[in-house]
C-alpha cells in the first residue's frame, strides 16, 4: 500500500479507520531509510525487526478494537542524545559507542505510550555540540533538498528524515537552536517550547538552555506531539506543570500584537533569505487581517554570554574524563576552551544572561508575538561546520556566528517555532521563526497553525520526489545521485 498523505494525523485517522496497517506504515517507513539513508545519512541506527515485531501486536490489538493511544502504530525518529532503555545511545561519540542506558527518557517514554513505535535513531553532532549536520563519527547528515548541501544541527538526523519523508515524525532536542536550524535548512516544522515545558532528561550541563520537543512535517502535527510530550516529570526540576492547554487546534485570538524584525544585532540577512520571509509576513498578514508592525530590539547581542554558559558548562562536565581521545576535534576544542574560565566568568555570564533574558521579556511586554528570520543564511556544504570563507566572533563555537537569531531565545527560555515560509531561487528551504512571551507556547502553535495554511504547502524535495516515481523499493547508487545533483538542488 502506497501511502501518499505523511502527516500524522492523517496517518493516525488512517490507523484508526483501519485503512492501513501500522505493518504497513512500518515497512514503506522502512524502505525509504534503505533508499534514502545511504544518501542522507539520518538514521544512525535502525530497528527494524523490532519495529515491524511491535508493528504487528499494533494491529493485533486495533483488529480487536484496543488502541494504545493517539500515536497508535505510527513509527518515529528518535536522536541519538535521548536514552532508551536496551538501545545504544552513541551521542554521535566514539567515546559513547558502546552505552547502552538503563531508563528512558520522558519524551520519548510518553510517545512509546502514545501507542508509537520507534524504528531508529537519528543522528546528532558530538554532545549536540554544534548547529551543523558535521560529525566526525557518523560522517555528515546531508539536506533532502540538495545531498550535497547540510542539513544543520544538532538534531541533524530527526531534520533530514523528515524532509526525506523516512517517518512521520522525531524527536530532537534545541540548546542553542538544535530543533530550528534544521527545520529551516531542511524545510520541515520545530518548536523549542519555553524552557521546562518538555521535561528533559538526563541532566544537562547547560540545563537552563536545553529544550527537548517533537519535529513534525507540520505546526498542526506538532501541536498534537506537544499535547503528549508536554507536563512535568519528578526527574527534571525545570519542568514547568502542565498549562492545561489543547495546542492542536488551538484558536488565535481576536487582537494580537505582532511584531517583525527583519535582523537582530545588525547582522546581515542574504537577500534572498530576508525577500523570502518579508513575502510569508506580508502574505500572513494578509491572509489572517493581521496587523503585523516592524520592531528593532535594541538588545546587544549575546554571543558572549550563550559561548561562556555552553563551553563552560559542557567542557567542565565532559573534561573530567581521563580520556579524551575518543573525543572529536570539534568537541576537544570545546573541552580545552573551557579552560580559559573560571567561576567568576560563570557566574558574570548568569548574571548577564538574567539582564539579558529581562530585556527579552520587556519586548513582550509590547507585542505578543515576533516574527524574524530562522536563520540568515542558505545551507552550506555538508562536510562544514561553517560556510567556507565565514568568520565567527567564537572560536570555539564558530556555528553560533552564523546562527545569531537562534540562541538567544535559548538564554530567556521563551518558545521558538521556525515554521517553512518558502524557497530561496536555489530551491532550498526558508524557515520563518515564531517566538511568544515566556510561557505563552500555546499561543505560538496556534499561530503557526493558521499560518502554515498560506505558506510553503509542504512541497517535497526532488530527491523524494524521484523516489515516488522510481518506487521506494527500487536500488540506489547514493554516490551517484548525490553527484547529480548541481549547486542550486535540481536534479538532472
Amino acid at each position: 500500500m502506497k501511502v501518499v498523505d505523511f502527516s500524522v494525523l492523517a496517518l493516525r485517522s488512517a490507523i484508526a479507520s483501519r485503512s492501513l496497517s501500522s505493518e504497513a506504515l512500518v515497512r514503506e517507513c522502512l524502505a525509504r531509510i534503505e533508499r534514502l539513508n545511504p544518501i542522507v545519512n539520518a538514521f544512525s541506527q535502525v530497528f527494524a525487526e523490532e519495529a515491524l515485531e511491535e508493528a504487528r501486536a499494533c494491529d493485533r490489538e486495533a483488529a480487536e478494537g484496543c488502541f494504545r493511544g493517539p500515536l497508535h502504530g505510527i513509527p518515529m525518529g528518535v536522536k541519538d542524545l535521548f536514552f532508551v532503555a536496551g538501545h545504544v545511545c552513541q551521542r554521535g561519540s566514539a567515546a559513547y559507542k558502546d552505552f547502552a542506558p538503563k531508563a528512558t527518557a520522558p519524551i520519548v517514554q510518553r510517545m512509546i505510550d502514545a501507542g508509537s513505535i520507534m524504528i531508529g535513531k537519528t543522528t546528532t553532532t558530538e554532545m549536540g555540540w554544534s548547529g551543523s549536520g558535521h560529525s566526525e563519527f557518523y560522517g555528515p547528515t546531508r539536506n533532502p533538498w540538495n545531498p550535497e548541501l547540510t542539513s544543520g544541527g544538532s538534531s541533524s538526523g530527526s531534520g533530514a528524515a523528515l524532509a526525506a519523508r523516512m517517518v512521520p515524525f522525531t524527536l530532537g532536542s534545541d540548546g542553542g537552536g538544535s530543533v530550528r536550524i534544521p527545520a529551516a535548512f531542511c524545510g520541515v516544522f520545530a518548536m523549542k517550547g519555553s524552557l521546562g515545558r518538555v521535561p528533559a532528561w538526563p541532566w544537562s550541563a547547560t540545563e537552563m538552555l536545553s529544550h527537548a520537543g517533537p519535529m513534525s512535517l507540520s505546526a498542526r502535527d506538532s501541536a498534537l506531539l506537544f499535547d503528549i510530550a508536554k507536563g512535568p516529570d519528578p526527574r527534571d526540576h525545570l519542568a514547568l506543570p502542565d498549562d492545561g492547554v489543547r495546542y492542536l487546534g488551538a484558536e488565535l485570538p481576536r487582537r494580537l500584537r505582532i511584531g517583525f524584525a527583519p535582523s537582530l544585532f545588525g547582522f546581515d540577512v542574504a537577500p534572498d533569505i530576508g525577500r523570502v520571509v518579508r513575502g510569508a509576513v506580508e502574505t500572513i498578514a494578509q491572509e489572517l487581517r493581521l496587523d503585523i508592525h516592524p520592531v528593532a530590539p535594541d538588545w546587544d547581542d549575546p554571543i558572549r554570554i550563550f559561548e561562556t554558559l555552553w563551553v563552560a558548562g559542557r567542557g567542565v562536565a565532559y573534561g573530567a574524563q581521563s580520556d579524551r581521545a575518543n573525543f572529536g576535534s570539534g568537541f576537544r576544542g570545546l573541552i580545552e576552551a573551557s579552560a580559559q574560565y573560571d567561576l567568576a566568568d560563570y557566574l558574570s555570564a548568569m548574571k548577564a544572561r538574567a539582564e539579558f533574558a529581562g530585556s527579552v521579556h520587556a519586548l513582550f511586554e509590547e507585542v505578543d508575538l515576533l516574527l524574524l528570520p530562522t536563520l540568515p543564511i542558505e545551507p552550506f556544504a555538508a562536510d562544514r561546520e561553517t560556510p567556507e570563507g565565514f568568520s565567527s566572533p567564537s572560536k570555539a563555537l564558530a556555528w553560533t556566528g552564523w546562527t545569531p537569531f537562534t540562541y538567544p531565545f535559548n538564554l530567556s527560555g521563551n518558545p521558538a517555532a521556525s515554521l517553512p515560509c518558502g524557497l530561496t531561487v536555489n530551491g532550498l528551504p526558508v524557515g520563518l521563526q515564531v517566538v511568544g512571551r515566556r510561557h505563552a507556547d500555546a499561543l505560538v502553535m496556534a499561530f503557526c497553525q493558521q499560518a502554515e495554511d498560506h505558506v510553503f504547502k509542504e512541497k517535497i524535495p526532488p530527491l523524494v520526489s524521484a523516489g515516488d516515481k522510481a518506487g521506494w523499493g527500487t536500488p540506489s547508487n547514493p554516490t551517484a545521485e548525490i553527484s547529480s545533483w548541481n549547486s542550486t538542488g535540481e536534479h538532472f
